[in-house]
């Protein structure tokens, strides 16, 4: 199929048709960043031709040159034959306007954290220069870190991994963005490296993918790394460490987020006392909690 794709197939048009009937055929999973099928093989084929990601009308008629048809032929095998999600592929993955480099040192930026960071977290936080120390922790990429430095520049900004590969994943996209003089790199295991630090904010996109869940991930996932996933037997226990030693990082009137996927209902039974606040994005209402410092468990 792929050899008559080469002698039939000649423009953007022809292709992006192509892309989108092989994915459909071979079942590919998109949960890395692209709403739909079609929205991932138009962004690999403008990626590969090396084309603005947010203009595709003007090019659907282009004709292709060989080298730029086989170009584009190998990324969208690739893509089927070994269920690499796009992100790995093009070693880029955006959020909102932020583009990021990543591979597979790190999981692939998705955080609906990222879209209540455009808002400055309002209205929990009335003024973001009342924020001096934040802190990412599980910070992969680093990408959450750098949104922070965005939103609150007043901010001195801390990110933390247990993983030296995802740090240095970090530091490559920390560099990127001109922030080395606001962000420092730590490899902690959680809290463990950052005694006598205390922060106004703490972020946190942890593990929290339950073992059942895990056993029954769509192959794109198993990609990522194993340790940036699974959250244990029933996804909490990334988040049961951050609850019971947040408090001892946070400054009196620090506030703690943290995505935990969809544990809600497990979370709430583990922590029955714990009066968690859910913060709604543009898809979803219970993946994010925030607490105040004097709301955490004792």
């Amino acid at each position: 199929m792929f050899d008559q794709a080469r002698n039939q197939l000649f423009t953007f048009r022809d292709l992006l048709r192509f892309a989108v009937s092989r994915f459909n055929e071979a079942g590919i999973f998109c949960g890395h960043g692209s709403a739909s099928i079609y929205d991932e093989a138009a962004y690999l084929i403008l990626h590969t031709l090396h084309l603005p990601p947010d203009n595709l009308e003007p090019f659907l008629d282009g004709h292709l040159t060989e080298n730029e048809k086989e170009q584009v032929l190998n990324i969208i095998k690739r893509r089927i034959s070994k269920r690499i999600p796009a992100a790995y592929l093009t070693n880029e993955a955006w959020l909102g306007d932020f583009s990021f480099y990543v591979d597979e040192r790190v999981i692939v930026p998705r955080s609906p954290i990222a879209e209540l960071l455009q808002e400055n977290f309002i209205p929990w936080i009335e003024d973001s220069y009342t924020i001096h120390t934040a802190l990412d922790l599980c910070t992969g990429s680093g990408c959450l870190a750098i949104l922070l430095a965005y939103a609150f520049t007043n901010a001195k900004i801390s990110a933390a991994d247990i993983s030296n590969k995802a740090l240095e994943v970090a530091n490559r996209n920390v560099l990127n963005y001109h922030l080395g003089h606001r962000i420092d790199l730590i490899q902690s295991d959680f809290f463990t490296e950052l005694t006598g630090h205390r922060y106004d904010l703490i972020v946190s996109n942890p593990p929290y993918v339950n073992t059942k869940s895990m056993s029954t991930l769509p192959k794109e996932y198993l990609h990522e790394p194993h340790n940036a996933l699974a959250g244990g037997e029933d996804g909490l226990d990334a988040i049961r460490i951050i609850l019971h030693k947040a408090g001892d990082y946070l400054q009196e009137q620090g506030l703690l987020i943290v995505e935990i996927g969809h544990n809600r209902y497990a979370l709430e039974k583990a922590f029955p006392r714990v009066l968690f606040t859910w913060l709604e994005t543009s898809e979803r209402d219970n993946d994010i909690f925030l607490l105040k410092r004097d709301q955490l468990p004792k």
